[in-house]
């Protein structure tokens, strides 16, 4: 970095709320309203210090709707100031100092008032799931699309992350010989395990389990799936980096959802988080957990109305034992 732009980087940094932003960042993505009532200070306040943080390179945003969303800014691979400023950021956030473990604490809850909204959601639309997801995406034709991506070979264990009504396990149950299903609502997992008996799907289970930290031990998966769930999340990157911790070597990740869009109203009514997400944002989170992008497809609507949505299919793969070979052999 050159000397002025060192200088207010310095300046950037060089004050506490500043500071104490750089550290909530650190643990997730956040929009001002959050950070404002995480920090307890006037949302006119919090966002003049993330406008100087960004200006000074340290914070991206990224407007999605009406939401501002704010992330560290990527670069901690520049091997200079950036890069060491940023595990400086990463070390406080470990720290025990007092105000940043309120702030951490107060992150936590925000995230759990997230989750705990999205579970009302689950537990009173269970019975109707199908039909509410009926209004937005031709159902058919996705899975169509899916089971065509997925291939014609069958694997040994299928493992699908946030099931809903179990939808996945029932459209992929002659491709696999074990599935497992996890969702943290009570009401879909009954829902879910009721649609498997109906289809007299027995060689798979559905569990309760939080999808960012599954009791399954790593490598354990040939195929994982998330579908139509990384918008309920405050931090999808976080669910694909433990879809990936689950895959084996060689295994794929199918991910479904939909395509950046502008329906402000699904926020509101149907407990969504993210607006879509584009093939670059789902590229950028595969390849930080290792994964290697291998297919995407976007499936338009033939309707126009507002509530039709586009979706997207992103196919990926864990690497196999001969690249982990290559890569110790090139290392040594």
């Amino acid at each position: 970095m050159s000397l002025d732009v060192t200088l207010n980087v310095f300046r950037a940094i060089g004050e506490e709320t500043r500071l104490r932003i750089m550290v909530l960042l650190a643990r997730g993505e956040l929009t001002v309203s959050e950070i404002t009532a995480i920090l307890g200070q006037s949302q006119p306040r919090v966002s003049r210090h993330l406008k100087i943080l960004a200006d000074a390179g340290l914070v991206e945003r990224y407007r999605e709707g009406a939401w501002m969303f704010y992330r560290l800014a990527s670069g901690r691979e520049d091997g200079g100031g950036l890069s060491a400023i940023m595990s400086a950021v990463d070390d406080l956030a470990a720290a025990s100092d007092r105000i940043i473990a309120r702030d951490a604490e107060r992150f936590a809850q925000s995230r759990e008032a997230r989750a705990t909204q999205a579970a009302a959601y689950f537990r009173e639309n269970a019975a109707d799931w199908d039909a509410i997801r009926r209004l937005h995406l031709p159902e058919s034709d996705i899975e169509a699309r899916m089971r065509e991506m997925f291939g014609e070979a069958r694997v040994k264990t299928f493992v699908d992350l946030g099931s809903g009504t179990g939808r996945m396990l029932e459209i992929f149950a002659d491709r696999y010989e074990t599935g497992v299903g996890f969702d943290l609502s009570h009401e879909m997992l009954a829902l879910a395990r009721d649609n498997l008996e109906k289809a007299n799907i027995t060689h798979a289970q559905m569990r309760h389990g939080d999808l960012f930290s599954l009791p399954l031990e790593a490598e354990m998966a040939d195929v994982a799936c998330l579908h139509q769930v990384l918008h309920f999340l405050a931090d999808p990157g976080a669910a694909i980096a433990e879809a990936a911790r689950l895959l084996a070597p060689g295994g794929r990740l199918i991910i479904s959802d939909f395509a950046p869009h502008e329906l402000e109203f699904l926020r509101e009514e149907h407990a969504h988080r993210r607006l879509g997400f584009s093939d670059e944002e789902v590229k950028v989170w595969c390849e930080a957990c290792g994964l290697r992008l291998l297919q995407t497809e976007t499936l338009s609507p033939a309707s126009r109305e507002q509530e039709k949505l586009t979706v997207k299919i992103w196919l990926c793969a864990a690497p196999d034992i001969g690249r982990k070979h290559k890569k110790q052999t090139k290392a040594a």
